[in-house]
């Protein structure tokens, strides 16, 4: 395996700290993804049991309301998509949109439970990754929130 992949995918939040030896088990077990741009990765509401960590490119967070999708957030090489269906088994969120020829990895739940039978330590590594960047990304919603409805009760002066 390259070694600046390796690099690269040990540099991103989910799969920080985790060792060589692990991440060669898990690149062995994971799906490679090539986007073209205007491709969907996945579609809101679509079923999911898989993560993945965007290696090149950049991808559009989409919500779609009343037909028209509506932009949340851009994703860049290194970020991670998807990881709630890795915790809740629920359905997709937002879409995920490729503004540019993208690669990624695909994480499926086999491979985190082919890591959990392995290395027990590791595979809570990854958990608590997956957690810690939820929890960075649920204060940044928390926070836009509050912006908005601060910004919707402020009352004209007259």
């Amino acid at each position: 395996m390259a070694e600046s992949r390796l690099k690269m995918l040990q540099g991103t939040p989910i799969l920080g700290g985790v060792r060589d030896d692990i991440m060669e088990f898990l690149l062995s077990h994971v799906r490679n993804i090539t986007l073209k741009e205007g491709e969907f990765l996945f579609v809101e509401d679509d079923p999911c049991d898989a993560m993945y960590v965007l290696e090149t490119g950049q991808v559009a967070i989409l919500k779609r309301w009343k037909g028209i999708y509506y932009r949340l957030n851009y994703l860049d090489a290194g970020d991670s998509i998807g990881e709630m269906s890795l915790m809740d088994f629920g359905r997709r969120s937002a879409s995920v949109l490729a503004m540019t020829d993208c690669t990624a990895i695909e994480l499926n739940n086999d491979a985190i439970m082919k890591l959990y039978e392995r290395d027990l330590e590791q595979f809570a590594m990854i958990q608590m990754n997956i957690s810690r960047e939820l929890s960075r990304r649920l204060r940044v919603a928390d926070e836009s929130l509050f912006r908005e409805l601060i910004r919707a009760e402020q009352i004209p002066q007259h």
